[in-house]
């Protein structure tokens, strides 16, 4: 198995600096290729969020480089999203503490994709960055966390009703700016055939799930450079249609190795 990379980030409109923050780390291991991608989106309406974004990555960063050899030699996936678990909950704790002692208020979302081989998929989430398993359909693997999305769920507003509800980027939850965080988790497993898609807020709200399909159907994902094209092509339609947050987006796609 192999797998393709592209991403794409900017600072989108109209920002003066670009609170994303993101990663893609690849490692070979004993289960197979291991790629750990991260997405960050530093509250933009928030103080220092590139920082809160930046830290998150890093932590998640060292975890790779430091403790996923020993982590797949114990229990694979049942401990690492023990220790996700307990590393986004003390990365809330560190930012809430940061931003107390310089009187900011900070914080950040989290998407996470760790992929090893064909025998692990996980996804850990916090907020509303999203990931989504893309063949020939899109399928959103994670829930946001704000308060139109609980709504929806609760039957108080309708689908197309919560696309522009003005607090569609309200959250009920993200690391660094709330009390308590609790982690959404996502277990699987990878395919070939398979595409991934992590991104931030700002890549979505102007273009629709059909739209983004069409540029990024697994099966019309051959190279990593034409990834990378689509990729831009999205963000600058998104701008277009007046999108002012930062736009960042991570895209993996799954061959078998021989093509």
């Amino acid at each position: 198995m192999q797998i393709l990379i592209a991403h794409h980030n900017d600072a989108g409109g109209t920002k003066e600096n670009n609170q994303d923050s993101l990663s893609i780390q690849v490692a070979g291991t004993h289960m197979g290729t291991a790629v750990l991608a991260l997405v960050c989106d530093g509250m933009g309406g928030l103080a220092k969020g590139e920082l809160a974004s930046a830290h998150v990555v890093r932590a998640f960063s060292s975890w790779f480089e430091n403790e996923l050899a020993i982590s797949l030699s114990g229990d694979g996936g049942p401990g690492i999203r023990r220790r996700w678990d307990r590393l986004i909950r003390e990365l809330n704790s560190r930012i809430a503490e940061y931003g107390r002692k310089h009187h900011v208020n900070t914080g950040t979302t989290l998407a996470a994709l760790l992929i090893i081989g064909t025998k692990l998929r996980l996804i850990a989430h916090v907020g509303d960055t999203r990931v989504y398993r893309i063949t020939e359909e899109m399928e959103q693997l994670t829930t946001d966390q704000t308060l139109v999305q609980h709504e929806l769920a609760l039957g108080k507003i309708g689908a197309a009703e919560a696309q522009t509800d003005p607090r569609r980027s309200v959250l009920l939850q993200c690391i660094g700016a709330s009390k308590m965080v609790e982690p959404q988790f996502g277990e699987g497993r990878a395919r070939a055939g398979e595409a991934y898609l992590l991104c931030s807020d700002g890549f979505r709200h102007e273009i629709t799930a059909a739209q983004m399909l069409n540029h990024l159907r697994a099966d019309f994902l051959t190279d990593e450079a034409d990834m990378g094209q689509r990729l831009g092509h999205l963000a600058e339609l998104c701008k277009q249609r007046g999108e002012r947050d930062n736009i960042t987006a991570i895209l993996l796609k799954i061959t078998d190795g021989r093509g």
